[in-house]
């Protein structure tokens, strides 16, 4: 087996033994990689790469949307900021612009940093809860 495929085996068996809340997390990184992606072609006037890096960072975006509870308050303000996200990623690849991708990228960021911090968050609490439970 070759490296890159070995590189490959190791990235699908992640997915597929990741738990739902480190694949939502997963899916985070990857918008993230395609947006600064985005930009780098961008820079280098590879406008094919641009699009198809941007078009697979809006189907993050669509899988965020289509996968919301609404029956938590929560995902109403997510709903809104995923579709402003995706309106914007639009306006980006048509109109080639980097000061865009920057915005998105930002609330890209924070929504996947504030995601691992809840996850661990809820680790920690969930260790608290196994301890307590224990010695209880």
């Amino acid at each position: 087996m070759t490296q890159s495929n070995a590189c490959s085996q190791y990235k699908e068996n992640s997915v597929f033994t990741a738990r739902p809340e480190e694949l939502t997390l997963m899916l985070y990184n990857g918008l993230v990689k395609f947006i600064m992606k985005a930009q780098t072609s961008l820079e280098s006037k590879d406008y094919a790469d641009v699009n198809e890096s941007l078009q697979r960072a809006q189907d993050i975006i669509l899988e965020f949307q289509n996968t919301l509870d609404m029956k938590y308050e929560v995902s109403h303000g997510l709903a809104l900021i995923y579709d402003y996200m995706y309106r914007r990623l639009l306006d980006a690849n048509i109109r080639k612009d980097g000061a865009i991708l920057e915005e998105v990228l930002g609330f890209a960021r924070d929504l996947r940093d504030t995601w691992a911090q809840a996850m661990r968050l809820a680790r920690k609490q969930d260790k608290a809860q196994r301890s307590a439970a224990a010695n209880g």
